[in-house]
């Protein structure tokens, strides 16, 4: 079973919560599936109605932090006021991320993508900071979709 973290992002689905699980933990290393609870018997509650075999409460780990996640419909969706943040050591592990997680190319700027539940990630190198120091560095920035680490370096 998963720690409890004091705080930990809960993420609404409208149904492909245990797809999304299963999905991000094959992503990411040091990961898991902890626990799905199913909606119970839809004649319990109203709200219920054509839940049967859908997540009330999925937990899981990605890379050591703790998430939930429950299909609730399409009431809600994500959009770009919330992203996770990828830090990553190297362009090729910015590049193995990129590929996982990027499926929207309208979304892709500045390092930021889309993945295919909508839900939106930040790419990034660990040292950004140190590579956005100049106003040329931040100009090829922001031309950048995927964050390109030796145009930064050589900007």
């Amino acid at each position: 079973m998963a720690e409890l973290a004091p705080i930990h992002p809960c993420l609404w689905f409208d149904s492909q919560a245990r797809e999304a699980m299963e999905y991000y933990v094959s992503v990411f290393p040091d990961s898991r599936i902890d626990r799905i609870d199913e909606y119970p018997d839809e004649k319990l509650d109203e709200h219920f109605t054509g839940m049967s075999g859908k997540v009330l409460n999925g937990q899981f780990t990605l890379n050591g932090v703790p998430f939930t996640c429950l299909d609730g419909g399409p009431l809600f969706t994500f959009n770009e006021s919330i992203s996770f943040m990828v830090w990553c050591a190297d362009q090729d592990e910015i590049d193995y991320y990129w590929s996982k997680l990027s499926h929207v190319p309208e979304s892709e700027q500045c390092g930021w993508c889309k993945d295919r539940f909508g839900l939106s990630w930040q790419v990034i190198p660990a040292n950004m900071g140190e590579l956005t120091r100049t106003p040329a560095q931040v100009q090829v920035m922001m031309r950048q979709k995927k964050i390109v680490i030796a145009e930064l370096e050589n900007a």
